[in-house]
């Protein structure tokens, strides 16, 4: 099993490159008021260690726990044509109780 340090893919994204935005959802507010944990919507390439060293760079935080999620595209028609939107990857990621993130 490869460690974080032994990774060779040959990619190192930087942390504006691993966050692509954040998801300000009603349900993602809930999560935050209630349990300190935010939603944001992350490179297809990014494993969980890059997630959590970009968003303690970005919002000097203390991540406690991420957990990812492979969205797949939905179905989708426009006039007579049929297709589907992007596959993209979510992360939910839980906070310290001391830090806080403000989108607003």
């Amino acid at each position: 099993m490869a460690t974080s340090e032994e990774k060779t893919n040959g990619i190192q994204l930087a942390p504006h490159q691993v966050i692509l935005r954040p998801l300000v959802t009603e349900k993602g507010v809930h999560r935050a008021s209630r349990n300190n944990q935010y939603a944001f919507e992350v490179s297809q390439l990014a494993d969980k260690t890059d997630v959590k060293r970009a968003v303690e760079d970005l919002f000097d935080v203390k991540v406690e726990r991420v957990r990812t999620q492979n969205r797949k595209g939905k179905p989708r028609r426009y006039r007579f044509r049929y297709g589907y939107t992007k596959s993209w990857k979510k992360a939910i990621v839980t906070l310290n109780s001391e830090h806080r993130i403000d989108f607003f």
